[in-house]
């Protein structure tokens, strides 16, 4: 199996290069494909559903409840029955039977409960479905750094407060415009008629598609472009209408399932729906990262190794770059500008940047672009080369003073070399010798052609 796997990559990227050349269209739909095929293969996103089906099973209710004692407030509160009811559909006839069960729990929680300690425990057990979502999220994005506490209080909680009243009110907008004169007349006037019954019954999915695509660009704690986030939102979109489909006419089909596990089939069956549910959400974030991020297409979870020579040149290069540009009033690279600025792929420069951050050189705003974390004279070449050839230094191996005699005294020796070739040298002194090359470059032969684009910024 790894065998054909490797032909079949070796055949998919056989006009793979590092000057990103565009593939043909044909090629790169097979690459996608082939991708999402691979992750699910793999088991990380499977992994990952199964635990948010777990997560739903305790929250749903208390997240429901939370939701439905705002909108009663509101005069909303019946709306949620048949958003409940349209997300069920597909586990047969007993759909109504679960949804209605739900609600029922939903309405025990009296507003006397919710003055009290539960309103507590209600905002525990949603916030903590949110914070597992946005790991699973940010395990497809490759985020290590989830939100703060203070920023995922505030933003879920407004997402929890505002996103069900939102669909509450474009469905309820939606019914309301249906059953106007103005609509009436028009469908009887073909092929408005036609036209206006095939868009109102494509409502309940252009909603799925949209609440998809906002959950893509809102939940990970990265920044997503909208358009991979609104293809990712369509492609997951039709894949759950799809597979809702097939789901009901197997449910329908399998009759047996009741006789063997009594009064618990439909509970067994809505945890089946919850898991594909929850599978093609992943399955579809999964999609918008790779449209945003198509070097990893070929790599997926996997790491790829560089030399320590590589890494050297390329937080040099990172620190080289912030460093000049920080002065420079709206300015400052993110990690996707940078890695197009040096030329190489995203996920080769990313763990070179994240050591440098964990060493206290670089730090990020709020808009994700990186500055360096202290004055640049007080950042010295010496630590910069230190931030990525000694990261696992104290973690991997034997203690220094275990090694043989002669091997230290030669390590020893060249990492004194190295150290005295830039003894003394800031981020500021290569900084100011980069731009004095540059002005002496410039004055001796204007800059044109490649040469030109190669040294200019990318934003």
């Amino acid at each position: 199996m790894e065998l054909i796997t490797q032909r079949l990559e070796q055949w998919l990227w056989r006009h793979h290069r590092l000057s990103f050349e565009r593939p043909p269209r044909s090629v790169l739909v097979a690459r996608f494909a082939y991708a999402l095929l691979r992750d699910l293969l793999n088991g990380d996103l499977s992994l990952r559903a199964m635990s948010l089906v777990y997560t739903t099973m305790l929250a749903i209710v208390p997240l429901l409840a939370f939701s439905f004692s705002v909108l009663k407030g509101l005069g909303f509160h019946r709306e949620l029955e048949p958003l409940l009811l349209n997300f069920l559909a597909p586990i047969g006839p007993r759909a109504a039977e679960v949804s209605n069960s739900i609600i029922g729990f939903v309405d025990n929680v009296s507003g006397s409960a919710l003055a009290s300690v539960s309103i507590a425990l209600l905002l525990y057990s949603a916030l903590s479905m949110a914070q597992k979502v946005e790991g699973s999220f940010n395990f497809v994005w490759r985020v290590d750094r989830p939100r703060s506490f203070a920023r995922r209080f505030s933003e879920y909680l407004s997402v929890m407060l505002v996103g069900p009243l939102l669909m509450s009110v474009a469905m309820g907008f939606t019914a309301t415009l249906a059953s106007t004169t103005v609509m009436g007349r028009l469908q009887q006037i073909e092929p408005f008629g036609s036209l206006l019954a095939s868009l109102s019954g494509l409502t309940p999915y252009i909603l799925v598609i949209a609440a998809f695509s906002f959950l893509y660009v809102f939940v990970p704690n990265t920044r997503v472009r909208v358009r991979p986030a609104l293809l990712g939102g369509v492609f997951a979109g039709v894949l759950w209408a799809g597979s809702g489909s097939l789901f009901t006419g197997f449910v329908i089909s399998v009759s047996r399932t009741e006789a063997i596990y009594s009064g618990f089939a439909i509970v067994i069956v809505a945890m089946v729906w919850m898991y594909l549910s929850w599978l093609i959400l992943l399955l579809g974030a999964q999609l918008a990262f790779y449209l945003q991020n198509p070097d990893y297409l070929r790599l997926g979870q996997r790491t790829e190794s560089m030399s320590n020579g590589l890494r050297e040149r390329l937080a040099l290069s990172t620190m080289l770059l912030v460093g000049r540009d920080f002065e420079k009033p709206g300015h400052g690279w993110r990690v996707e500008s940078l890695a197009a600025r040096i030329r190489v792929p995203r996920h080769m420069l990313e763990p070179v940047v994240a050591a440098l951050m964990n060493t206290g050189l670089l730090t990020q705003t709020n808009e994700q672009r990186l500055i360096p974390a202290k004055d640049a004279r007080r950042i010295t070449v010496t630590e910069i080369l230190d931030a990525v050839r000694n990261t696992d230094r104290d973690t991997v191996g034997a203690p220094s003073s275990e090694w043989n005699a002669t091997v230290r005294s030669l390590t020893d020796s060249v990492e004194q070399a190295i150290h005295a070739a830039v003894a003394g040298k800031s981020l500021a002194d290569i900084v100011d010798a980069d731009l004095r090359d540059e002005a002496a470059g410039s004055a001796a032969t204007p800059q044109t052609g490649p040469r030109a684009l190669a040294t200019a910024p990318r934003r």
